[in-house]
């Protein structure tokens, strides 16, 4: 598990609040941050990297790198370096595959999936968690900043 102090909490109610809270964050990404999503299936993760990306200005598709591990968008503000880590089976098959080098490649960094690789997530990453709410279209937004 990702060691982390939540420090804030959100509800969100529908695709539109997460679509939101992507395009704010991304107005405050710097080259080098990472963003370590967690979340079960279908909680949102997906859909908040695709926002985030938005909000760089990325112009290309945006999908999940489910079977590709990485994929990389250059045409926003920053380079966008978008991970799913579904499939990964270890940490070590993760550093294999480059992750780490990504980090300081100038651009953000969003890792599906985060949790599991606890032990290659940098100390200063923003970790997002998100989580099913009371109501079906709700998710509950718990971050590390």
């Amino acid at each position: 598990m990702l060691n982390y102090d939540l420090k804030s909490r959100r509800v969100l109610r529908g695709t539109e609040d997460t679509e939101r809270f992507g395009l704010e964050l991304a107005g405050e990404l710097k080259a080098g941050d990472v963003i370590a999503l967690t979340g079960d299936l279908g909680a949102g993760k997906t859909t908040l990297a695709k926002s985030i990306a938005k909000g760089l200005g990325v112009r290309e598709n945006v999908t999940s790198p489910t079977f590709t591990i990485v994929c990389e968008y250059m045409s926003g503000r920053l380079p966008l370096f978008h991970f799913d880590l579904y499939r990964i089976g270890s940490e070590e098959e993760a550093f294999e595959a480059g992750l780490e080098e990504y980090f300081s490649r100038g651009g953000v960094s969003v890792i599906e999936w985060a949790e599991r690789v606890p032990g290659l997530i940098p100390d200063d990453a923003r970790v997002i968690v998100l989580e099913y709410g009371e109501k079906e279209d709700e998710r509950i937004l718990s971050c590390s900043f």
